[in-house]
């Protein structure tokens, strides 16, 4: 797994290293292209009367101009979105209406969890959507784009951490059997979900305490989060807040869930028992993990490395791009727990590898 994400990583890290070391002469003003990309704050004077955001006018170069008015932002990514939107709305509300009247469960616990912060991403989208479509010019206040960006990003990470959670539940089952039967199951459950949800509200203040959105000057747009003056202090400090907070939302719960899955896997093929058919499910659901998250994080990642030692930021593009992909695995969440759970429901319990111990196969 490291090795694997070294590989990524390295390559985007020093790419702009081979391209200026072969450039010579007077380089321009140092504005960075599109995660935001940077620009350069030239004015905090009222010239937009009838806004409702704070009068903070921004300059951005050409390039980042053209990304944020071509096809890919302004078409295909929000297209995205709707389709996630319509698929995954209804898809969340019916588990979490299902799941109401199984919150008994250590595992509808968990779900439910999942589901909500699925939804709550899903809902994000919606204001988003009419951003992109809009030529990306927000409308709807500094206020509202705080809210949409901490939900974004916050609800992406409970995701990833609820995910986590339901499979350490599973490795405990199938791996420690007896330890599992002793456990408080349905505390558990609470106590995981309501620190996830704790901790990611209390890491997405800060985003509250920048300006999120900035008129662009000399064009008639307004931006949300999507460009911010990283050049002034205030900004840079939150560059090292949002690696931190890649490494404890993305990278620690990923390396748990690959270390979970792959043994999960290798303990049920090694099961007197046949599993051929949960170990799929289990492989298919791990898999669409990976492709959801692991682009837009590592790009998100590398490109605040970037932005951080070279003050290079033209990863946020393809991070915007790749981002579609985590909004897909929102609408996918119903499916996949579904599949799980008829899979593992098939069979009414699960015996112990080495004791013939039993015990209920609800948590897989």
């Amino acid at each position: 797994m490291w090795r694997v994400f070294a590989a990524l990583l390295l390559p985007l890290m020093f790419e702009d290293s081979f391209e200026d070391s072969g450039s010579t002469g007077h380089k321009p003003l140092p504005l960075i292209q599109p995660k935001t990309f940077l620009g350069i704050t030239v004015c905090n004077v009222t010239q937009f009367p009838n806004s409702s955001i704070h009068q903070h006018v921004i300059n951005i170069s050409d390039n980042v101009f053209n990304h944020t008015t071509g096809i890919l932002s302004n078409r295909i990514i929000p297209f995205t979105y709707v389709l996630a939107i319509i698929i995954g709305i209804p898809s969340n509300i019916f588990v979490l209406a299902c799941l109401s009247r199984k919150m008994d469960f250590s595992s509808g616990i968990l779900y439910f969890s999942l589901a909500v912060s699925d939804l709550l991403l899903l809902v994000s989208l919606t204001l988003r959507v009419h951003y992109h479509l809009n030529n990306n010019s927000w409308i709807f206040g500094e206020l509202v784009c705080k809210l949409v960006t901490a939900c974004f990003y916050g609800n992406i990470y409970c995701s990833i951490h609820a995910h986590m959670c339901i499979c350490v539940m599973r490795y405990l089952a199938v791996v420690y059997p007896f330890h599992y039967r002793g456990l408080p199951k349905r505390s558990c459950a609470i106590c995981a979900s309501l620190t996830v949800w704790v901790v990611f509200t209390i890491a997405m203040v800060p985003e509250f305490l920048i300006q999120q959105s900035y008129h662009v000057y000399g064009q008639e747009i307004i931006t949300c989060h999507d460009i911010q003056p990283y050049y002034e202090k205030s900004y840079q400090d939150l560059i090292p807040y949002r690696l931190s907070l890649m490494c404890l939302g993305f990278i620690l719960p990923s390396l748990i869930i690959t270390f979970v899955y792959g043994s999960i896997i290798h303990h049920l093929n090694r099961s007197s028992r046949d599993w051929e058919h949960y170990i799929k499910a289990s492989t298919l659901v791990f898999g669409i993990f990976l492709v959801c998250f692991t682009p837009s994080s590592v790009i998100h990642f590398v490109h605040y490395v970037k932005l951080y030692t070279q003050h290079q930021d033209g990863l946020y593009q393809y991070y915007r791009a790749a981002v579609c992909l985590c909004s897909f695995h929102s609408c996918l969440d119903p499916f996949l727990s579904y599949l799980l759970t008829k899979t593992s429901t098939s069979r009414s319990k699960i015996r112990s590898f080495t004791s013939g111990a039993q015990m209920p196969s609800s948590i897989l």
